[in-house]
């Protein structure tokens, strides 16, 4: 039995912990977004920028560059942390002998598809 509750508690640990990682990757990648909106309103042609605990001088073409590749590479985290959490809290469901959260696996439609499906009820995109 306490080795049961154990693995119900790990597998929530884990799912607590990537959602608090989600939290914190969208945070950065709001202020990627923040930054990138400064950058844009600048007239200066070199711009100063911090990375991590270092304040660098840049250009500004240099440092927009540097954030959209900060906020691409969030956005990639974020989605495969969002993908194993679908998955982590449906191993959690069967631990706990409950049924999978209904429509938790769902996926959007394709662009076919919801051309097809507007086909079917008459609408014209």
């Amino acid at each position: 039995m306490l080795d049961y509750l154990q693995k119900i508690e790990e597998k929530g640990v884990e799912i607590v912990t990537d959602r608090h990682e989600v939290i914190a990757l969208d945070k950065r990648r709001n202020d990627d977004r923040v930054g990138m909106r400064a950058l844009q309103k600048q007239v200066a042609d070199k711009t100063w920028i911090t990375i991590g605990p270092i304040l660098l001088k840049m250009s500004k073409r240099k440092a927009e560059d540097l954030l959209k590749k900060d906020q691409n590479q969030c956005d990639i985290e974020i989605n495969k942390i969002r993908s194993n959490l679908k998955v982590k809290v449906n191993n959690l469901r069967d631990l706990e002998h409950n049924p999978p959260v209904p429509g938790l696996m769902l996926k959007p439609m394709s662009s076919s598809e919801m051309a097809a499906m507007n086909q079917i009820l008459g609408k014209s995109l």
